[in-house]
């Protein structure tokens, strides 16, 4: 399914308010040089949404706020994270009936180069918008990690907050007895949106209850639980968010009453070749969800790309996935106790697919989830916060080619002198790196990665609860920032007068 051309053309309007403007210069002269190819300057607003943390009244909630030091921003700026009001409705009559009002942020974003966090107990955090402008703009990153210490969903859940768009593809939801799904809809601007809401089993589309023309009114977020909108009871769904008006964030907290729980983010724009980097090298289960939008049957090649190269991993080399439906395939402890990263391609047809992964750490009593959506390179470069000392884990793969890749660890939020390393990763491998801890460091601290050279490369930091002796952990993939966009060096050209 494709976007519309009304958002294709919003988007177009949406990405030229946030970027730098081109200089206008004079008419070249006979024999100059040709034009100078587009420049990369740093964008000059940026807007997050992040979901509402938790309902448990168990639940602490670290927020943490940084915007990486960019040359060639302005001297000033802002950033301000507000809450917004729940929407009224069964949806959040679901959720204990509590309703989230709107009111401050627990945290106040800080200067660029150093995170700032700030703390919420309970389940009446609302959800939060923000914007960022001038020097606080390029590659603003906003983490939240919550602690459940008991109930459904128990365990470390971690978000990072995401930007508003117009469609969202959710591979791995549920809507099984023991899960409990909310998908969380929040509306960052001043009129309402309209969202439609599809989902897909192993026979195809499902037949849905309300799901369509929901209304999210301007600066407040809904919450729907997806078992309310179907009869059938499945194991692994795709959901599919289609924005017919605005734009909101979405983001699927998926909770499990015995297996813990996460949040599930957005695969990435369906594609022939997917990459979920990063799958914890003790994860005793590994579970993939794909599904294809296409007409057309997919065939994937499924391959791990391990500490030593690409292999295939025995008795699951393809999947195969009908058209318009979701296919799962249980990998088990995949990964064998190494750094591992699935890269999934095409068979003898490219068919455009979705796909995430359900990782369970720990055995009997004492299992976690989380989930790892296939995701877009690092690119230029990305963030993730809320580092620890310990019980922090960076994996790096590069699935195509060589490359080298810079790591920098910020000041701690309460001490601590930044520290940076560069690394080598060899094509076809994934690297759990040795990280460049702040010396002197106090609280939690934000790593930033950048591509310096080679193939693409994709990451995913894994944050293991150090609190307990529970295997509370959450994972968080690091696609790039946006923090810069190419702006064409533009010249006069009067001969348009003619």
């Amino acid at each position: 399914m494709k976007r519309t051309t009304v958002s294709l053309i919003a988007g177009t309007a949406a990405l030229a308010a946030v970027t730098a403007f081109a200089v206008v210069q004079e008419p070249a002269q006979a024999g100059t040089t040709a034009p100078r190819a587009a420049s990369r300057l740093p964008v000059e607003r940026t807007g997050l949404v992040c979901p509402a943390p938790s309902t448990s009244d168990l639940a602490d909630t670290q927020y943490t706020s940084f915007t990486p030091v960019t040359e060639g921003t302005a001297a000033e700026g802002k950033a301000t994270l507000t809450g917004v009001t729940e929407a009224s409705g069964d949806a959040s009559t679901a959720q204990n009936g509590k309703a989230k009002p709107a009111g401050k942020s627990a945290v106040t974003p800080g200067a660029p180069g150093k995170p700032v966090t700030g703390g919420v107990s309970g389940g009446s955090a609302p959800a939060l918008v923000g914007t960022a402008d001038g020097k606080y703009a390029p590659g603003w990153t906003v983490q939240a990690t919550t602690g459940v210490a008991a109930g459904t969903g128990r365990g470390l859940l971690g978000i990072s907050c995401g930007t508003p768009d117009t469609e969202f593809w959710f591979p791995g939801t549920s809507t099984a007895a023991d899960r409990t799904d909310y998908l969380h809809l929040t509306n960052p601007d001043d009129s309402a949106a309209v969202v439609d809401i599809e989902l897909y089993g192993p026979e195809g589309a499902l037949q849905t209850s309300a799901g369509d023309g929901i209304t999210v009114p301007a600066h407040a977020s809904e919450p729907i639980l997806l078992s309310t909108l179907t009869t059938e009871k499945l194991d692994d769904v795709t959901l599919h968010v289609n924005v017919r008006s605005g734009r909101v964030g979405a983001a699927v907290q998926a909770l499990d009453d015995k297996l813990g729980g996460d949040w599930l983010t957005a695969s990435t724009d369906p594609a022939n070749t997917l990459v979920v980097p990063g799958i914890p090298k003790d994860a005793t289960a590994v579970r993939l969800v794909a599904f294809t939008p296409d007409d057309s049957d997919a065939d994937l090649k499924i391959q791990l790309a391990s500490t030593n190269g690409l292999i295939t991993p025995a008795g699951h080399e393809t999947v195969h996935i009908k058209a318009g439906s979701t296919t799962s395939v249980d990998l088990g402890d995949v990964t064998r106790g190494e750094a591992g990263s699935l890269l999934l391609s095409p068979g003898d047809v490219a068919t455009p697919v979705v796909a995430a992964v359900r990782v369970t750490r720990g055995k009997g009593d004492d299992q976690e989830t989380s989930f790892i959506p296939a995701t877009a390179p690092v690119g230029t470069r990305a963030s993730v916060l809320g580092n620890t000392a310990k019980g922090t884990t960076l994996s790096i793969t590069a699935p195509t080619a060589t490359a080298q890749v810079k790591v920098t660890a910020s000041a701690g939020t309460d001490a601590g002198t930044p520290a940076s390393k560069t690394y080598t990763v060899k094509a076809g491998t994934t690297q759990d790196v040795a990280l460049p801890v702040p010396a002197g460091l106090k609280g939690t601290y934000a790593l930033t990665v950048e591509t310096v050279s080679g193939g693409p490369v994709y990451a995913s930091r894994t944050l293991v609860s150090t609190d307990e002796d529970g295997p509370g952990f959450t994972t968080q993939t690091l696609p790039d920032d946006r923090g810069t966009v190419a702006v064409p060096d533009s010249t006069q050209d009067l001969s348009i007068l003619n």
